[in-house]
């Protein structure tokens, strides 16, 4: 390569600097990677899975007051739905860019476009939420209203396991943010119209209209994560539309806009949507905790596969083992019987012996994304009933929940 002919002088001062921008990017790489934590005390509603969201307009939806009639005389009556919804509700709709950490040719760290996506504004104090996948490794935040400015924000909560995200920003003074309404997934029927408004290639504020297509679908989004209860719509969802609302014809959100299937790129009337009552149920977690707080089962399980099947004689080929219990943990209290007999599979370490789990509180476990799956919903405290194999016996134990995070951070 011709630029680097320039003899042995230059040769040592270019490793110099890319060493001292190696070192750089290995001490201070992962703090600028590491999203922002809450910076206010936010307190959830008494009894309501929900924040006590400070909304603006109608949180029923279409504001019968603000329509001119006349103004829509000429459109059919479905056309009339499309742009009442559109007109009362496409300003609470932002468009979302972010900043990531590169690397450049030096091997240091530097700024870099991230991606881009959509995001609804929930409450007047600037609450946004999104995917989030829209925000993944970013350091920088910007929000993007629909007057055309831009605001630095914050990001308050995450929930990779759901795909979702809270973000904050500082509302302009005076400004009167219009703010999207809490709708009801469990209500939703096949066949009903639905609506989505996102920023599919930055194109801003985008309306495009379908049906539900399909109802629970369980969509695996991650290695060991599946989102339950997916919403399948055939509106036009495009990269950039993540983390729009998809929304009823009363412009109340019924979902966030997530992914396609598409063996193009492009949309092909396959997309999905989380329930917003899953939103619901997380959001004010996210607001006073950065997180979701799930139980868990305190113990080590393994997820049984052939090769130990047939080592360990074992009388079942599904299910998952427990390998170790915590020490007087809640597990251990309950019951459950760790393994005694170790055995080296590959860099790990596996105690064979133990109990063998094959569901929890009736949903079958096979996998360790099942189990995740049946957890999702518990809280660290609660008490759930598992069934378990030992000895050629089923037998079942009710478990108290210990903190997942907890757990998994030993």
């Amino acid at each position: 390569m011709k630029l680097y002919s320039r003899g042995q002088v230059f040769f040592f001062t270019f490793m110099g600097i890319v060493l001292a921008g190696a070192v750089t990017a290995f001490l201070f790489g992962p703090f600028l990677l590491k999203p922002s934590a809450p910076s206010e005390n936010y307190s959830a509603a008494a009894g309501n899975d929900s924040p006590a969201l400070q909304q603006s307009g109608n949180a029923d939806g279409i504001n019968p007051n603000s329509l001119h009639t006349a103004d829509l005389a000429p459109y059919s009556a479905d056309e009339r739905e499309n742009i009442t919804v559109y007109e009362q509700f496409n300003d609470a709709v932002v468009n979302i860019t972010t900043e990531i950490v590169g690397i450049n040719w030096f091997l240091e760290p530097v700024p870099q476009n991230g991606g881009s996506g959509s995001g609804s504004i929930i409450d007047t104090r600037g609450f946004i939420l999104t995917n989030y996948h829209v925000i993944e490794n970013a350091y920088k935040v910007y929000i993007n209203l629909s007057d055309g400015s831009q605001h630095e924000g914050t990001v308050v909560g995450s929930d990779p396991e759901n795909d979702l995200a809270v973000l904050k920003f500082t509302p302009p003074r005076g400004g009167n943010l219009r703010t999207i309404p809490f709708g009801d997934s469990a209500a939703l029927r096949v066949g009903q119209r639905v609506l989505a408004i996102g920023n599919p290639f930055a194109l801003e504020r985008t309306l495009t209209v379908g049906i539900v297509s399909g109802l629970g679908r369980p969509i695996q989004i991650s290695r060991q994560n599946i989102v339950r209860d997916m919403i399948q719509t055939d509106a036009s969802i495009n990269p950039g539309n993540s983390g729009g609302p998809l929304l009823d014809s009363q412009g109340r959100m019924i979902g966030i806009n997530t992914m396609i299937y598409s063996p193009s790129g492009g949309s092909v009337g396959i997309g999905f949507a989380v329930p917003v009552n899953t939103a619901k149920r997380v959001v004010a977690e996210l607001i006073e905790h950065g997180r979701v707080r799930r139980g868990w089962i305190d113990a080590s399980v393994v997820q049984l596969f052939p090769a130990l099947v047939q080592y360990a004689k074992l009388p079942v080929g599904e299910g998952l083992l427990v390998s170790r219990t915590r020490r007087n943990g809640l597990a251990e209290k309950a019951g459950l019987r760790q393994g005694s007999e170790p055995v080296r599979y590959g860099s790990s370490v596996i105690y064979l012996g133990g109990d063998i789990l094959t569901s929890v509180d009736g949903m079958k476990v096979v996998s360790l994304a099942d189990l995740y799956s049946a957890l999702e919903d518990n809280r660290p405290g609660e008490q759930i009933e598992v069934e378990l194999l030992r000895g050629g016996r089923t037998i079942k134990l009710a478990v108290t929940l210990a903190d997942r995070e907890e757990v998994l951070n030993q």
